[in-house]
Order: C-alpha cells, then structure tokens, then sequence
C-alpha cells in the first residue's frame, strides 16, 4: 500500500484490511516521506497490531516522492523477501474494495491465475455516482486506448487493485519495469499477459476517496499515454 499524504486515510482503511478473515495477512507501507505525517501513523499503526514483539504491519520510509510505479515495486520487492506467496496492490485512499482481497484470493487458488484484477469494467463492476460524466468517460477511454495499443483483453488494464501469485512477480522481475507512475499497472499486466500468465477479472465498486486528493498531474498522464506505445513497439 503505498502512500502519500494519506494521513485522513490510512488508519481507517488499515484497520479494515487488518480485521480481513485471512490468516498470515500482513500489511506493508511504502511512504514517500509524505509531509503531513502519514510515515508517522503508518508506524504508530504497526505499533497497533504488534504482538509478541512482531507486527503484523510494516512500513517501509522512502526519501522522496519518486513515483507510484517506483513506490509498487519497492514494497512488493520487499514483500517478496519476506516471503510473501500472494502480494495484493491497492491504494490507501479507500478507493479500493478491501473486503473483496478475500474473494481474490479465492479466485487466485480456484483458477490457479497468474494475477487476479479487481475489475470495474466487467459485468457486475461500477463507479462510484460522484464520478461525473467526463471522469468516466475518460477513464473508460484510457482503458480503451490501452487496450488497443496493447491488444489486450484485459478490459480493466489501468486497474490498481490487483492480486499476483509470488511466483508470477518473481518470473517477471520487477526491477526490469520502466514505468514510475500510474503506467506502471499498465506495463506489469501487459508483460505478465506476454509471458504467459493467466489473468483472471471480477467485477469491484471503485469509490470516491472522501479525504485528501488525487496524486494524478499531467505528468503522469502524458507518461500513461506513451508508455502503451512503448511497449508496442518494443514488441513490434
């Protein structure tokens, strides 16, 4: 769960995520040294569900604000060593269904999938009402533009809320993705699919964050618009 600025957020969605029904779940957080004291309550939270002087939250203190993408990898390289078998991705803004990690991993051990995504675009997926027209209609056509780009039939490929199989991490490399934004869900999907991996979509609500703002700039934008095209030609 990686985080900036989430202060009026992370201890509401880490106590829903750490009260999820699956036994062995640990919770790692990768801060980008946020300035309103998320890395401080991200530790006073592994604090929080210590027992027998182990936690089951880490927090893992990057230096600076250095990209989502970056920030993904960092923390499931970690989980890695520490010898995660399934890693789940989700942004701490409440945006993410938590209750739904446990049908993800079910799916996962019931299809033996590469990757589960916690999809918005296949049957039974929603946006949350406050979204308005234009935000969905981009949002669906980014999706389609990559999904083009890339011929993918992944029909959630910007998704964010994603579970892998360790095994799948491991045999992709993390450290060889080139993506440092948002465009790194993109990429990491697009060479799983590419390496043989199978990945499986059910349906989420995607909600409104009520705290805080989207760390979503032109920048980033730009980036998710060229990287598609990259990795096309690459493959071309």
């Amino acid at each position: 769960m990686p985080t900036y600025n989430e202060a009026a957020n992370l201890s509401r969605i880490a106590d829903i995520v750490m009260n999820l029904p699956l036994a062995g779940l640990r919770l790692k957080i990768v801060d980008d040294n946020s300035p309103d004291g998320t890395g401080q309550i991200a530790e006073e939270l592994a604090e929080k569900y210590r027992t027998d002087g182990e936690s089951r939250i880490t927090v893992l203190h990057r230096t600076e604000k250095d990209g989502l993408g970056r920030a993904y990898t960092a923390g499931m390289l970690a989980a890695l060593d520490d010898g995660a078998e399934y890693v789940v991705q989700m942004d701490a803004d409440g945006s993410h269904p938590a209750h739904v990690i446990p049908q993800m991993l079910g799916t996962a051990l019931a299809t033996g999938a590469g990757f589960v995504v916690g999809s918005r675009y296949v049957d039974g997926g929603t946006l949350d009402e406050q979204w308005g027209r234009h935000r969905r209609l981009l949002s669906r056509f980014a999706n389609s533009y990559v999904r083009f780009v890339l011929a993918t039939k992944i029909r959630d490929i910007t998704a964010g809320f994603n579970l892998w199989q360790a095994r799948t991490l491991r045999e992709l490399d993390l450290r060889t993705l080139d993506s440092a934004g948002y465009s790194f869900q993109v990429e990491l999907k697009y060479k799983a699919v590419q390496a043989g991996h199978v990945g499986v979509e059910i349906p989420i609500r995607f909600e409104e964050r009520t705290e805080g703002v989207s760390k979503m700039t032109l920048r980033t934008q730009v980036e998710s618009a060229l990287v598609p095209l990259r990795l096309r030609l690459k493959r071309a």
